[in-house]
């Protein structure tokens, strides 16, 4: 069977180590299904991205790309304060204006 292992932590859990490389971890605090429902935004994004890079539209992969970046603001994954320097009631309001800017 192939499992997908969960990438290395910091001490601290605020970060992933991916090839050596520190990423901001998604929340915690972030439901499960919330969490899925905006990985398949994120993801969707991402491809939407390629496409327009390979049809050469700067348009779509601006729109594109403002997409991705809700997503991962929402998950936690950017903007400041980062999730760990917020109250629960902020983190709670970041990924359900992001949810509210994805789904429209």
């Amino acid at each position: 069977m192939n499992r997908r292992t969960e990438p290395e932590h910091t001490p601290d859990g605020h970060y992933v180590v991916i090839s050596g490389r520190r990423w901001r971890a998604t929340d915690p605090s972030v439901p499960d299904e919330v969490a899925a429902r905006l990985r398949s935004h994120l993801m969707a994004a991402r491809r939407a991205v390629g496409v327009a890079l390979r049809e050469k539209d700067t348009t779509a992969e601006r729109a594109a790309r403002k997409r991705v970046n809700a997503a991962k603001v929402a998950l936690g994954e950017r903007g400041t304060p980062p999730w760990w320097e917020q109250d629960e009631k902020a983190r709670k309001q970041r990924w359900e204006e992001g949810l509210r800017q994805l789904d429209s």
